[in-house]
C-alpha cells in the first residue's frame, strides 16, 4: 500500500466516524417521541431565570412577558444588564423583574454575565437556575420540565432550542433552520433514546444550584456552552435533554447579521471540537467511562453543511483518483457510509423537517453548503476568536407589561 492510499484510508475513516455517529443519532431519533406528562407528584423547585442581556431593549420586552404566564409563585427573574448602552434595564424594571447592570469592557462575552448573574443570586440561592437569552419565547410548560428534571437527575438539563425563519427570509434561512433543527433536536433526541448525554445549546438550559455554584462560566469563549458542556461532561455533570421543554428563536432577517451569528456558531465549534475532544477522551479513560465518549463523537460532528461538503467533495476527489487507476475501495467505503448517512438524514427530513424545509426549497441545500466554503476557509486563516453579539431585528410588536 503506497502512502497515498494510506493517506485516502486515513480521510476515509476520519469522515467516517461523524458520518457513522450522525447517522446513529438520526436513526434513533427517527422513532416517535411521546410526550411524558409529568407526575402530579412532581413538585416544581423554586427557580430562578437568568437572561444574559446585551443591549436588547428591541427584544427584552417580549421575551418577559412569555416568561411571565410560566413563572412559579416562589420563581424569580434576574436579568444581567451586560455592558448596554440602551434602554434595556429600564425596560426590565418596567415589567416587574429584576436587574444588575454590569459594566466591564474589557471582559464581554455571554459567561462573564452569567458569572456576574450568578455572584446576585448567591445571596438567596434558588434550586434550580434557568438560563434563557433576551430574544427567545417558550413552549407549554418548559419552565417547569427542565426545572423537574433537572433538580430530580441532579445535573443541567437542555430544552429543545430550534430557530425559525422569518416569513419573509430566503430559502438559505430555511436550510440553516433545518440544520439547526438536526443539530438541537434531532440528534439530541437520538442520544437521549439511547441513554446519553446532549451538548448544551446556549438557551433553555437548566442547572441545580450546587452544579451551577461551580460551573467555569466567567469566560469570554465565542460559544460558551459548548465550551461549559465539556467542562461541566469532565466533571461529571453532563447534561440531559428534555424534548418537551420546547425553547424558540428567529434567525435575523439582514444577512450581515445572520453570517455574524453563523461564524460565531461555527468557528466556535470547530474551536471546541479541537480542544476538548482530547480532554474528554483522556477522562473516559482514566476513569473507565463510557459516557466521555459518546460525548467526545458528538462534539467531533462537524457542522451539518460543513460535513455534507467535505465529504462530497473528498468523494469526488477519490473517484477522479481511482478513474485514473488508484483504488476504488476508499470510494465503495465512503460513498455507502454516506448513502446510510443521506438516508438517515431524508428519514429526519421526512419525519421531522418537511415543515421548515419545504420540497421546492431542497434544491438549494447544494448553494447553501457551497456558499460555506468561504466561512471554514477563514477560520483556518483568521478564525473569529471574541465574542460578537447578533444584531437584533425590529419584532412586530411590544408586548405590555
Amino acid at each position: 500500500m503506497d502512502p497515498f492510499e494510506v493517506l485516502a484510508w486515513v480521510v476515509v475513516v476520519v469522515l467516517t466516524i461523524p458520518l457513522l455517529v450522525l447517522s446513529v443519532e438520526c436513526f434513533a431519533a427517527v422513532w416517535r417521541w411521546r410526550s411524558a406528562p409529568l407526575p402530579e407528584s412532581s413538585a416544581r423547585p423554586r427557580c430562578a431565570i437568568l437572561i444574559p442581556a446585551h443591549n436588547e431593549e428591541l427584544m427584552i420586552a417580549r421575551t418577559l412577558a412569555a416568561i411571565a404566564p410560566q413563572l412559579g409563585p416562589t420563581d424569580r427573574v434576574l436579568v444581567v444588564a451586560d455592558n448596554c448602552t440602551d434602554g434595556t434595564a429600564d425596560i426590565v424594571l418596567a415589567h416587574g423583574a429584576a436587574v444588575v447592570e454590569r459594566t466591564d469592557p474589557v471582559r464581554r462575552g455571554k459567561g462573564y454575565a452569567l458569572a456576574y448573574g450568578r455572584d446576585a443570586l448567591a445571596a438567596d440561592p434558588p434550586a434550580v437556575v434557568i438560563v434563557l437569552d433576551a430574544d427567545c419565547t417558550l413552549g407549554p410548560d418548559a419552565l417547569r420540565r427542565l426545572a423537574v428534571e433537572s433538580i430530580t437527575r441532579g445535573r443541567p438539563a437542555q430544552g429543545s432550542y430550534l430557530m425559525t425563519a422569518p416569513p419573509q427570509a430566503g430559502p438559505e434561512r430555511k436550510v440553516a433552520a433545518f440544520a439547526f433543527l438536526v443539530k438541537n433536536l434531532v440528534r439530541p433526541l437520538g442520544l437521549r433514546r439511547l441513554g446519553q448525554s446532549c451538548l448544551l445549546t446556549g438557551t433553555g438550559m437548566a442547572f441545580p444550584w450546587e452544579v451551577f455554584r461551580t460551573a467555569p462560566l466567567a469566560h469570554g469563549h465565542i460559544v460558551e456552552d459548548l465550551g461549559l458542556t465539556v467542562d461541566l461532561a469532565l466533571t461529571g455533570h453532563a447534561p440531559v435533554f428534555v424534548p418537551d421543554a420546547e425553547i424558540r428563536g428567529e434567525f435575523p432577517i439582514d444577512d450581515k447579521a445572520a453570517g455574524s451569528q453563523r461564524r460565531r456558531w461555527e468557528h466556535g465549534h470547530l474551536k471546541v471540537m479541537l480542544a476538548g475532544i482530547p480532554n474528554l477522551l483522556k477522562v473516559a479513560l482514566v476513569r473507565a467511562r463510557l459516557r466521555p465518549i459518546v460525548l467526545a463523537l458528538d462534539v467531533g460532528v462537524p457542522p451539518l453543511s460543513a460535513l455534507v461538503l467535505i465529504s462530497v467533495l473528498t468523494l469526488c476527489a477519490l473517484g477522479i483518483w481511482a478513474a485514473l487507476g488508484g483504488p476504488w475501495e476508499p470510494v465503495a467505503a465512503l460513498g455507502t457510509v454516506g448513502l446510510v448517512a443521506s438516508l438517515a438524514l431524508a428519514l429526519v427530513w421526512w419525519r421531522y423537517g418537511r415543515e421548515t424545509l419545504p420540497v421546492k426549497t431542497l434544491l438549494s441545500v447544494p448553494w447553501y453548503a457551497v456558499r460555506k466554503i468561504s466561512l471554514y476557509f477563514e477560520f483556518l486563516v483568521k478564525p473569529q476568536r471574541d465574542w460578537v453579539r447578533t444584531s437584533r431585528d425590529q419584532p412586530p410588536a411590544e408586548p405590555r407589561a
